[in-house]
């Protein structure tokens, strides 16, 4: 089952989707800072934000992929099958 937050980035457009993923970086650089220097008074929360990153960059490749031509997505797929056979 879907969390809400994936839901709701799959509502968010992709200018939002852009910002977010910019400010959520931002927010992880200074946390991890402030983690470094002083301790931050949950440390799990770091974990929570590189999800929340990868929930946000997960949503961005599916849109680009959905966007994709069929033959674009062909010439994908064909690609992925070399690599397997390796």
């Amino acid at each position: 089952m879907a969390s809400n937050k994936s839901v709701e980035l799959g509502n968010a457009s992709d200018a939002d989707l852009q910002d977010q993923l910019n400010e959520t970086t931002v927010s992880l650089e200074k946390m991890k800072f402030d983690h470094t220097v002083n301790g931050i008074e949950n440390p799990l929360r770091l974990r929570e934000v590189r999800r929340d990153i990868a929930r946000i960059k997960t949503e961005i490749r599916r849109r680009e992929l959905a966007a994709l031509s069929p033959e674009a997505a062909a010439k994908r797929d064909r690609i992925l099958i070399r690599r397997r056979k390796k």
